[in-house]
Formats: structure tokens, C-alpha cells, sequence
């Protein structure tokens, strides 16, 4: 189902891909609608085999503005966050400068789409970005959005790190997971940022081969962040645009409150887990000597077996 706009050639695609988004995603649609807008863009709802009635009620929701079409597109099944927003990518203009990847928990301010247009359109150097993502649980940012790669030194202090990291919070060696070291408030070079709002050229995308299906669900936007940077983009985070996050709502393993069953959560866990698996698999293994690997995996076993644990009894 397609509500078209007047221009058919989009400067920018923001794909939101959802699941089982309940009135969020209602949220979501709302907000974008309410952007004000300079040029003019396309916004494409994949829907992964959603078994709620959020994709049928984002569909009725009024939508008023102009410089939007808006694509509304059912995806082969519940693939997954990245083969499934791969297919939401495959229903774009192909002629569109840039793309969003937009959680569909998400709520954007009116300016923000606009000024990250306008940011790259005068930054050329700019290849990938992402803007300060706020919790909608604390009112702060979202430390995913500005954060290190996971590699066995940040990841053992990240989860292990016998409070350290939280006693010395702006740490570069105890803190790297999350770059304590540097001041959010400040636009800057990041390693990472969380898929929740994650803009790039057209042509980076391309050049990384974007989603790697692999990945089912989590790790895949810290994959797609190391593809980036390992073909000579940089990822900036920039601070002076905004979007509000109610994280968890699909998944159910976060504070903001979900329909999700127990199941649903203990599937979660084990995702989050073998992400890290998978990636350290394709991108870190050859960094480090083959004695550590078992000692890798009996970690990330472990973290595995506590997710677990919580997700099916606390």
C-alpha cells in the first residue's frame, strides 16, 4: 500500500521496520508526519509478520504531510531485524541520496530528520550518523548510541569489570564499551551507534554490503558500524538533533513496559548472546591468539546463561 507525495525522487528513505510495535509504532508514524520538511523524502513501514493489529492501525492513522510518501510493505515473514529491513530496503527509490534506519519504538523531533539532511548536504565528508537518542524511561541519551566495538578488553570490563566502569565512569580503559571517555554533548567521531536511528549515503551502505542476515536480531548494527569503518567511512554522532526511544517494547528485555511474552524474552536473551558470538566470529577472531577463543566463548556462555536465568524467572 503506497500514500504518495507529489515528487517521486526522495533525497532520503527512512525504513522502519516493525514488529509487533503496538501503539508505538502509531507514535512513531505520527511524529514523522509532524517533521517539517524543506525537501522531500519517502518512508517505508516493513512489517515483520506482525501478530498484533499495529501495522493495520499505522496504516489509518491521518497523515498530512506533503513532502512524505509513505509505503507501507508486508516483508516475507518474521526474517529478522536485518534481512528484514534489507527488504524494506529493497522496496526504496533507488535514486535516494540517503537512508534511515528507524526503530519503530521510536518518536522523532520535528526538526530532526531535516537537519541531518542538512547536516550531510553541508558536511561532505560525512558519510554515516547518528543523532542523540533519548531514553524515554530516564529522559537521558541512550549509551548504545555512542559507544566502542566490542572487542574482549571492553566487553570483560563492560560485564565483568567488578564495578569498575560504573566507579570510574569516564575511563577510556574501563569504560571503552560505552567511550566514557568522551563528552556526549559534543559532535565527534563515534565507533559505534545502536540501529535505532542510523543514517548513511546511499553509496556506504552499498559499499558494506548493508545488513548482514546473519544476524537475527542485536549485533547487527555494531557489524554494519565495523563494515563502515573497515572500508574507510567514519561514523560522527551528532548531538543537536533528537528522537525518543521507548527501547524494548518488540523484544521485551528492557524497562519500558512490553506485551512480550516470557518466551519472546527468553528468545531475546539467547539472541543478544549469539550476536556476540557471530561477530567475533567475523570480524575480531583473527585478532587475538587461538588460546584465548575458548575463554571468549566460555564468557559469553556464561553472560548467556544469566540472561536466561532472568529472563525466565525475574
Amino acid at each position: 500500500m503506497i500514500k504518495a507525495s507529489k515528487n517521486d525522487v526522495p533525497v532520503l528513505s527512512v525504513i522502519v521496520l516493525n514488529y509487533n510495535a503496538g501503539v508505538y509504532l502509531e507514535k512513531c508514524i505520527s511524529s514523522i508526519d509532524s517533521s517539517v520538511l524543506t525537501h522531500d523524502i519517502e518512508v517505508i513501514f516493513a512489517d515483520n509478520a506482525s501478530t498484533d493489529t499495529s501495522f493495520a492501525n499505522c496504516q489509518k492513522v491521518k497523515l498530512t504531510n506533503t513532502k512524505i510518501k509513505y509505503i507501507f510493505h508486508k516483508n516475507t515473514g518474521n526474517v529478522g531485524f536485518s534481512a528484514g529491513n534489507n527488504q524494506g530496503l529493497a522496496v526504496t527509490n533507488p535514486t535516494s541520496k540517503y537512508i534511515i534506519f528507524l526503530n519503530p519504538d521510536t518518536a522523532v523531533e520535528t526538526d530532526t530528520l531535516q537537519g541531518m539532511i542538512n547536516y550531510f548536504e553541508t558536511h561532505l565528508k560525512v558519510n554515516a550518523a547518528t543523532c542523540d537518542v533519548i531514553l524515554a524511561v530516564t529522559g537521558k541519551t541512550q549509551l548504545e548510541c555512542h559507544r566502542g566495538f566490542p572487542t574482549p578488553w571492553n566487553t570483560f570490563w563492560h560485564f565483568f569489570g567488578f564495578g569498575l566502569p560504573k566507579l570510574f565512569p569516564h575511563s577510556k580503559i574501563f569504560n571503552g564499551y560505552f567511550l566514557g571517555h568522551q563528552d556526549y554533548s559534543k559532535l565527534q567521531p563515534i565507533e559505534c551507534c545502536v540501529g535505532a536511528f542510523f543514517m548513511m549515503k546511499r553509496t556506504v551502505g552499498d559499499k558494506a554490503g548493508w545488513w548482514n542476515e546473519k544476524y537475527f536480531m542485536y549485533g547487527e548494527d555494531l557489524d554494519f558500524c565495523y563494515k563502515i569503518k573497515q572500508n574507510g567511512s567514519q561514523l560522527y554522532f551528532i548531538p543537536d538533533y533528537k528522537i525518543t526511544h521507548f527501547q524494548g517494547i518488540s523484544s521485551g528485555i528492557k524497562k519500558t513496559k512490553s506485551a512480550a511474552s516470557r518466551e519472546t524474552k527468553v528468545r531475546s536473551a539467547i539472541a543478544t548472546t549469539n550476536a556476540m558470538r557471530i561477530f567475533y566470529q567475523e570480524n575480531l577472531i583473527n585478532d587475538y591468539p587461538p588460546i584465548l577463543h575458548p575463554l571468549i566463548y566460555l564468557g559469553i556462555n556464561f553472560l548467556q546463561f544469566y540472561r536466561v536465568f532472568k529472563a525466565k524467572y525475574l
